[in-house]
């Protein structure tokens, strides 16, 4: 059974991408905050002749993330891809005027999260001896930007983790990449306040690229999306 993890599955990217996952015949786990819109993407998926999982995750929460890696292995074994998705843009606040608690909220979910879904999932990955982790960043991963300063700094951090857990992999079989969209169409592209570049169903071809299509030469590698 070839199967996939997506998290922040309910919305944007994410939805897209699992869509397009169960598109290429996978069967997708669907992990997010709000079951409401899992469930959506669930009832989509399964309209496509694939199954579903759902599970309630926080991932900047360890436990949440452990128990949601538990319940897919259970249910699949070890995924063939695992796509870091789940994320969030905080609001726009000077540096010298950001709580500490948004920076944390951001960072937590952005490249905490990040690494708590990779710590999850990749010892079974890695027995099984094949898989891909895609970790969704963005082209703010390459510059700054003001006002935004967490989220930029966590998807900066999202780029060296991949690249990092990439060197680690070497030799396993598996292989771990990072996408770095510009602007997208979803809900979270109006705390910034950008124009929309590009849709999410366009990211998600790409990511599907990167977890089934891609050779495994491309491991490390952080793919740009800035638009037309």
């Amino acid at each position: 059974m070839s199967t996939a993890v997506v998290t922040g599955a309910g919305s944007g990217i994410g939805r897209a991408t699992a869509l397009a996952l169960a598109r290429r015949g996978l069967d997708v786990a669907l992990l997010g905050r709000t079951l409401a819109t899992l469930e959506e993407t669930a009832t989509e998926i399964e309209a496509l002749g694939r199954k579903s999982l759902v599970a309630s995750c926080d991932v900047s929460q360890a436990t949440d993330v452990s128990n949601a890696a538990r319940a897919v292995e259970a249910a699949w074994g070890a995924p063939r891809v695992v796509v870091a998705n789940a994320g969030i843009a905080g609001r726009p606040a000077l540096v010298v005027d950001t709580p500490e608690e948004l920076w944390d909220s951001v960072v937590d979910a952005n490249l905490k999260g990040t690494f708590l879904v990779a710590r999850a999932f990749l010892p079974a990955m890695i027995a099984a001896g094949r898989g891909r982790l895609v970790a969704i960043a963005s082209i703010s991963s390459t510059l700054g930007t003001p006002k935004l300063a967490p989220y930029v700094a966590s998807k900066w951090g999202v780029v060296g983790l991949v690249k990092s857990i990439a060197e680690e992999l070497r030799g396993t079989g598996l292989q771990a990449l990072a996408i770095l969209p510009g602007s997208v169409d979803t809900s979270m592209l109006a705390v910034g306040g950008f124009a929309p570049q590009m849709t999410a169903d366009e990211v998600a071809r790409l990511v599907t690229y990167a977890a089934l299509d891609a050779p495994d030469a491309m491991n490390a590698s952080a793919i740009e999306m800035f638009g037309p």
